[in-house]
């Protein structure tokens, strides 16, 4: 049996987004939430937030996907996997992701969906690297994608105000030595009811069946506990991944965390120790959280602002719903 010829290294080769058009300030929520203006600024961070009119998952990621392919000067139809990353395609199956190869025109692809909720990007990335430096794949295109408007309740004082629709692309290309760190990557089980869906498409089916009404599935987090979680343990995750690398904080050239809240980013910023030379990521104050978009999205909005440039080092903290988490050093492409 021959074994594929392994390589060296792989890193990201271009990214590629897409933002819907819709801005949405939070005047517009506040209403809803009995809040206003000011406490939505003062406990996350956001100003505004983007959602998706008739966009969707598969939309969305195609787009982000296209772009991704132009700006890296790369075929579709040399693409070897499609991962999508996301937590709100509307249906279980099929997944979006072999919607987005077929209309990329990467016939030849392997396509699956990745479900890491908000650490998403992260596995999908770790994912890529190891596909590629194994041999099995030359391109792998991954993509975080979301929409959530279907799954939040917009009555929620707790999460109504958080979330945004978009999409981010990486293609991910072989490199003559390594361009992505090792992944520090784990998920706390325990804690799964902190952050899931409520009540379950189980429970309503069930429901359904029997005549009884339940109200709309919706997503549902106890804040304060995740609070908590993610600004302790995440400087842990944090830290391993460069140790995992090899890379002092004073090497780094930008920190893109997961946008999930101004005050855990900050957080985490001084619990790693960066110096002042090291770009914090927070694209969460113009887009709101979008889950497993939010790291290529906001290491996006720093290469078009030119806060960062092109082969400096980024480290990554993604973590959320499971409670999933994963942290890695990697190029900027």
């Amino acid at each position: 049996m021959r074994n594929p010829a392994p390589v060296p290294g792989a890193r990201m080769l271009a990214l590629g987004e897409y933002r819907p058009a819709r801005i949405v300030t939070n005047d517009e929520i506040a209403p809803q939430i009995d809040s206003s203006d000011e406490w939505i600024r003062s406990h996350t961070g956001i100003v505004t937030r983007r959602w998706a009119d008739t966009e969707t998952v598969a939309d969305m990621a195609t787009l982000a996907g296209e772009k991704a392919l132009a700006n890296a000067g790369v075929d579709a139809s040399d693409v070897d996997v499609v991962i999508v990353a996301n937590c709100t395609h509307h249906m279980q199956t099929p997944g979006a992701s072999s919607e987005v190869q077929e209309r990329l025109g990467a016939n030849k692809a392997g396509a699956m969906d990745l479900n890491a909720a908000c650490a998403g990007f992260s596995y999908s990335l770790a994912v890529a690297n190891d596909l590629i430096r194994a041999g099995t794949a030359r391109y792998v295109l991954t993509i975080g994608s979301e929409r959530f408007r279907e799954i939040i309740d917009p009555y929620d004082r707790s999460m109504a105000m958080l979330w945004g629709d978009g999409a981010a692309a990486a293609l991910v290309g072989p490199a003559d030595e390594p361009g992505i760190g090792p992944v520090a990557w784990g998920s706390d089980g325990a804690r799964i009811e902190t952050v899931q869906q409520e009540p379950t498409y189980m429970e309503v089916f069930h429901a359904a069946l029997e005549g009884k009404a339940l109200p709309p599935t919706a997503l549902r987090m106890q804040g304060p506990k995740v609070f908590r979680w993610a600004s302790y343990e995440m400087v842990h995750v944090a830290k391993r991944a460069l140790e995992l690398a090899d890379v002092r904080p004073e090497e780094l050239s930008a920190f893109v965390p997961h946008q999930a809240n101004t005050r855990i980013i900050d957080v985490l910023a001084r619990g790693v120790r960066l110096p002042e030379s090291v770009v914090v990521a927070k694209d969460i104050e113009r887009q709101g959280n979008t889950s497993s978009a939010s790291i290529p999205l906001a290491l996006s909005a720093l290469l078009e602002r030119g806060e960062v440039e092109s082969g400096g080092l980024a480290l990554f903290v993604g973590f959320g719903a499971g409670l999933t988490y994963a942290g890695q050093v990697a190029r900027i492409p």
